[in-house]
């Protein structure tokens, strides 16, 4: 596949929510004062009666969701992922994931790549959170085109689900004919190859098409595996990927702790391959960053094409 132009997954969601209002009549949306920066304004402008702004105070929020849920509606929660998940946790378990209300979650500016906020709103810990709370799916689309698919399914499933994307741009990297068939706790082969594989999520699947590249001028075939679904995690394929590469690389704007890196390996390791194939998880080590502009935070925590590349590349020779 080629890359296309660039557009913002934010927009997506904005755009696709609106698109939904038509079908859904009791489609509902709430923001925690950053509508403007999250997308969900579109919603509000087209359908004011259906949107709350509910002011900075995000856990009332997702208690007020948690409530429009139990009387019938379908409710979208949105503001930037340090404040949908850190800040809201104890309302999250016990109003949504506890209780299995229908409420979804849409996290913008996820990762390290929101550059200059630093540490403070540079979320690396949302997918690890989300991840242990009991009834929770967990998702993080990669482009434009599959946000709007991811959004579309969050819509149609019923139960708690958590989605989160970065800030910036991004390219478009699927057809509206790729990803029709997508499926929730499916992961995507999107690039075949023998030697190594790749598994990336959201932000990092675009490196990891450039890792496939780069790698592919100096005669390594590299699979890429782009999987949106972290919870549930899609293990049929981690294991056909792991029977037949050997090598196994994750690659997240995450935290390396809890993220989609330890689901990887939690299933090479309870199924028994763990011994038998390469493995690495690349991604935040455990450090809390700073700030600056993303392309020099993604090349200081190794999270670029040329990062994975030589890192599949060294594993490959050893």
């Amino acid at each position: 596949m080629t890359k296309k132009e660039m557009k913002n997954p934010r927009t997506a969601y904005g755009e696709t929510l609106v698109r939904l209002g038509d079908i859904y009549q009791n489609l509902v949306v709430l923001d925690a004062d950053l509508s403007k920066s999250t997308k969900t304004i579109l919603f509000a402008k087209k359908f004011p009666q259906r949107f709350f702004e509910m002011g900075i105070a995000e856990a009332n929020m997702i208690s007020t969701a948690a409530g429009l849920a139990s009387a019938g509606k379908l409710p979208f929660c949105s503001t930037f992922a340090v404040f949908a998940t850190g800040r809201v946790y104890d309302q999250i378990r016990m109003d949504l994931a506890y209780s299995q209300a229908n409420v979804k979650i849409f996290a913008t500016h996820g990762g390290i790549s929101v550059g200059k906020d630093g540490a403070s709103h540079q979320m690396i810990e949302d997918i690890s959170l989300m991840r242990v709370l009991p009834n929770m799916t967990v998702l993080a689309p990669s482009d434009y085109t599959q946000t709007s698919r991811i959004v579309e399914l969050m819509a149609e499933h019923v139960g708690p689900m958590y989605a989160r994307i970065g800030r910036a741009d991004a390219p478009v990297l699927y057809s509206e004919e790729y990803i029709e068939h997508i499926s929730l706790g499916k992961g995507m082969q999107v690039e075949d190859g023998d030697d190594a594989t790749i598994i990336a999520c959201g932000t990092m699947v675009d490196a990891a098409f450039d890792a496939h590249h780069l790698l592919k001028k100096k005669g390594l075939s590299v699979r890429v595996i782009d999987m949106h679904t972290i919870k549930p995690l899609d293990e049929q394929l981690v294991l056909k990927c792991a029977k037949q590469t050997g090598c196994i690389v994750t690659v997240e704007e995450h935290s390396i702790i809890g993220g989609l890196g330890s689901a990887v390996a939690e299933v090479l390791a309870e199924k028994n391959v763990g011994k038998t194939i390469r493995f690495r998880r690349m991604g935040i080590n455990d450090t809390f960053c700073e700030s600056g502009e993303p392309k020099d935070l993604l090349e200081k925590y190794r999270l670029n094409e040329k990062h994975v590349a030589t890192q599949i590349q060294s594993m490959i020779s050893n």
